[in-house]
């Protein structure tokens, strides 16, 4: 990554994306080379911290949505076999201790279900590095957590490409009473979520907590 940044430093490659439309068209005026361009460095970039939602939005906004789909695709299991790849086979006792609690808790349905825990796991979270690093460091096979991986980013993949440049059309002519309901649900479902896990958070200490001993 290191290396790679130089280089691009080197080649000027910062200061031209500076103007998102100056990227787009030198992108597509590099026509294949362009689209190497976008997967080596969603590959190279992702599985390490940069946001991939980052090229899965930007890619409708440059390509037309059936080639912006296929490079989404590609840029999306390529850093993900990246990120699979590290934990399992370079540094999984540094990767190890990072695993948020929240992913560890799929680890029975992993045993049990490998191939529908990996699918049901991509279609929820997408493709954050954690959830690179647990699949690593799980028993799940490569080619299962491939497999399932291509199935479960299909769908979410195709939304993003095919509605992405009409979503920021709407964004753009949408008036500001909208922007505000948004916000006001987007509100009240993190409220509502809160409520839930807090009530349920109690009714697992209850249920835990020792009955206090009858006087008689």
């Amino acid at each position: 990554m290191i290396i790679l940044l130089g280089i691009a430093w080197r080649l000027g490659v910062f200061q031209q994306l500076g103007s998102p439309a100056q990227v787009k068209e030198t992108l597509v005026r590099l026509g294949p080379r362009g689209y190497v361009a976008f997967i080596v460095a969603y590959t190279v970039f992702q599985p390490f911290g940069f946001p991939g939602t980052v090229f899965i939005w930007a890619a409708p906004l440059i390509w037309p949505w059936p080639v912006a789909y296929a490079l989404s695709m590609t840029g999306t299991m390529t850093a993900s076999m990246v990120g699979f790849a590290f934990s399992r086979f370079i540094a999984r006792e540094w990767v190890a201790p990072r695993i948020p609690a929240r992913f560890r808790s799929y680890d029975e349905a992993l045993a049990r279900r490998a191939f529908a825990t990996v699918v049901l796991l991509r279609f929820i979270f997408w493709m954050p590095p954690p959830l690179h690093a647990f699949f690593g460091l799980s028993r799940v096979r490569f080619w299962t957590h491939f497999w399932g991986s291509l199935v479960g980013y299909a769908l979410p993949l195709f939304l993003v490409s095919f509605f992405g440049q009409k979503l920021l059309d709407w964004s753009k002519s949408a008036p500001s009473s909208v922007w505000i309901g948004v916000g006001v649900s987007a509100a009240v479902i993190a409220v509502s979520v809160w409520l839930v896990r807090r009530l349920r958070a109690r009714a697992a200490m209850s249920a835990s907590s020792p009955t206090a001993p009858h006087l008689e």
